[in-house]
């Protein structure tokens, strides 16, 4: 049977030694150390590229719901090119083929290339979002508020886009918590985050069921805070009766 050792963070990495109240000083560092570290970078890499994919995909979202036929269409090739390619195959050309092709990148750290590449990824998946929410609503509104006299850009300003991001919201929570997860595929491009730590600390150590569930329980920590505060606003903006909303 299995014999736990939870110590096992608290340990030197550099000799093994046990570390009193497990926080390195004066230069030593710890595995809890190294996993605090690499937890900051996976929040890092996941909360820059969300706004990368928030930003990007509501515009194309926004695109895709326009008259224009050219807008439309770029919004479309946009959607289709970065949701049809897999993810960590993005990361890869991210990370070795567009730097051969342009030059200037490669200068750019790998943790730009990443927040870029799974930023430009989700946001396919938010522009769809934002495309069915705009869709959702009685086009009687957008032909309101043009009527009033104001302009396109003004109508998805003011009178689309408020009552759109309502009802989005919700799949908007499904895919916060997955750019978390997905920020796993940092490892590939040598980003110190928590399952490269997990891969580097199980080989070291040998206590691959301690570390594991250690980082196992802070991914969990950090979807689970991202689906609450998410809740939270989205019962604060709802509107009452709208899609099941309460009276």
């Amino acid at each position: 049977m299995a014999t736990w050792d939870w110590q096992v963070f608290c340990k030197n990495t550099i000799d093994g030694d046990v570390v009193p109240r497990c926080f390195g000083s004066g230069g030593d560092i710890t595995y809890l150390d190294w996993m605090l570290s690499a937890w900051g970078w996976t929040l890092s890499v996941a909360l820059l590229a969300l706004v990368v994919a928030l930003l990007v995909g509501s515009l194309m979202g926004i695109l895709r719901t326009t008259p224009s036929r050219l807008l439309v269409g770029i919004g479309n090739v946009w959607t289709e090119l970065f949701r049809n390619i897999p993810l960590l195959v993005q990361i890869f050309l991210w990370y070795h083929v567009l730097p051969a092709l342009v030059p200037p990148l490669k200068g750019v750290p790998s943790f730009v290339l990443v927040v870029l590449g799974l930023g430009f990824f989700t946001s396919a998946r938010i522009a769809e979002q934002v495309r069915a929410g705009i869709e959702s609503l009685p086009r009687g509104q957008r032909y309101a508020g043009l009527a009033m006299g104001l302009t396109l850009a003004q109508t998805y300003r003011y009178v689309l886009l408020p009552r759109a991001f309502r009802i989005v919201i919700p799949p908007l929570t499904s895919e916060s918590m997955n750019i978390i997860k997905n920020s796993s595929v940092a490892f590939a491009v040598s980003i110190a985050e928590l399952t490269q730590f997990a891969m580097q600390a199980q080989e070291e150590t040998s206590r691959g069921i301690e570390i594991y569930l250690a980082v196992t329980g802070l991914y969990f920590v950090s979807a689970f805070t991202i689906n609450r505060i998410a809740h939270f606003i989205e019962q604060r903006v709802q509107v009452p009766g709208m899609l099941g909303g309460g009276k």
